[in-house]
């Protein structure tokens, strides 16, 4: 089985670190409105492991690294490790599986690839769990760590009508480029994409969805069948992740029908914000992977350490356009780099 795994030691825990490490993303994870989420007893130097969908895109090395960046400001251990995609869905369960029977890891971080495997593989289990970038249901697990996926992605449609409406668009039709079939994240932004632009006065192209396994790649192949299929250009082109939005730009580059077409993605990374400056991607709905791990790690610890956090840590979105992006992208090389002030 392929595995990428990150191991990070402990730091040693100071008493001012645990009292700052209750601030969550948006808002406080020292309250909340369930006295269950409280752990009975306090857990020096904790051990954690992470299993994300993969570790193999640019937004999930952030996730990590916020994970580490918390694992060594706070004194924890922390194992990062994901599939090699996010559809081997066999290997992130045999981590599952084999980390929740190794008998030494004090709780458990879950971005599950499928969201009803991971609530049946944590069934009946004592250890903590928790949940990031992808809820799921699971009374064992005791936070969700993440944004609105749906709100997120139609705050991002109705941007990227506003942009076509300026760009000179008439008529404003989107086509979507969608990640993985099924899975609930890839739901939740193509129905919140499709709200936002449909709610803006678009036309959101609701049956000529392609979904490309959120890859470059296939999203390649999905823009050229668009070209294809509207040869007189379309207003948007929106897509799951900013992977494909950067691909499906490309793909564009040379057919004039789209050369004022606002191709939208989804998560703000570095490659992102330096393709809206080189005019490819024009804008990407922005969250951060970088504080989701950290604040993940934090809302861990303060549990084990016996405090009440949120059964939601809101992490928030923002929208990257040519304005900010330059910005944007220096604040996230200082999070990569390890500079980044703890949030």
């Amino acid at each position: 089985m392929t595995k990428m795994t990150k191991r990070i030691g402990a730091a040693m825990l100071s008493t001012a670190l645990l009292l700052g490490a209750l601030t969550g993303c948006g808002g406080n994870t020292s309250s909340s409105t369930d006295g269950d989420n409280a752990a009975s007893t306090s857990t020096e130097n904790p051990h954690i492991t992470v299993v994300l969908k993969t570790l193999a895109s640019e937004y999930w090395a952030y996730v990590a690294k916020g994970c580490e960046q918390a694992g060594k400001d706070l004194g924890a251990e922390v194992d990062v490790q994901g599939a090699t995609s996010e559809t081997a869905y066999d290997e992130q369960q045999n981590m599952i599986e084999t980390d929740l029977h190794a008998n030494k890891y004090d709780a458990m971080i879950i971005a599950p690839l499928q969201g009803d495997m991971a609530s049946t593989l944590v069934s009946g289990t004592d250890m903590p769990i928790f949940a990031i970038d992808t809820d799921f249901d699971a009374p064992e697990k005791i936070s969700f760590i993440g944004i609105g996926q749906h709100d997120a992605a139609a705050s991002g449609g109705e941007k990227a009508v506003e942009a076509a409406k300026a760009a000179g668009w008439d008529k404003i039709e989107a086509a979507y480029i969608a990640g993985v079939q099924g899975d609930s994240t890839a739901d939740a932004r193509r129905t919140g994409f499709q709200e936002g632009i449909d709610g803006a006065g678009g036309m959101f192209l609701a049956d000529e969805v392609q979904y490309a396994d959120a890859v470059a790649d296939k999203a390649t192949v999905c823009m050229e069948g668009i070209m294809q299929s509207h040869p007189e250009g379309l207003a948007i082109i929106a897509c799951h992740n900013d992977d494909c939005a950067i691909a499906a730009a490309r793909a564009a580059a040379n057919n004039p029908a789209y050369a004022k077409t606002i191709f939208i993605g989804f998560d703000g990374n570095i490659t992102a914000a330096q393709s809206i400056l080189d005019g490819g991607e024009t804008m990407t709905v922005a969250q951060s992977g970088y504080d989701q791990g950290y604040q993940a790690v934090k809302t861990v610890v303060a549990h084990l350490n016996g405090e009440q956090v949120d059964s939601f840590v809101d992490c928030g979105t923002k929208i990257i356009d040519i304005d900010s992006a330059e910005d944007y992208m220096a604040t996230l090389k200082s999070q990569m780099d390890g500079k980044a002030v703890a949030q």
